[in-house]
């Protein structure tokens, strides 16, 4: 899941993130299944932190858990930050 970006609706994790846990989570599952019968990953676990931070750092600001870019820019996420404005976090801006 490298490069994912954290594009919450309304600065909240519920939407998207939760569906993305949850896909997240059977990933995990598969991989330590994989583990366990003894497949092995070419890249280190190392290597795979450092690529991680540096996709991280390049990834532009709007798409770094701002509330700013991705889905929660999207007309039905204003939408549903508009109904439901008591929601939103103190900081997070429209």
């Amino acid at each position: 899941m490298l490069g994912l970006i954290c594009d919450p609706i309304g600065g909240l994790v519920e939407i998207p993130c939760i569906y993305r846990n949850a896909s997240a989570a059977m990933q995990a599952v598969a991989g330590a299944e994989m583990a366990l019968a003894g497949l092995d990953f070419p890249v280190t676990a190392d290597e795979v932190i450092d690529v991680m931070g540096e996709v991280g750092r390049r990834m532009p600001s709007a798409y770094r858990e701002t509330a700013m870019g991705g889905l929660a820019a999207t007309p039905s996420a204003r939408r549903l930050v508009q109904i439901r404005p008591s929601s939103r976090p103190a900081g997070i801006s429209q």
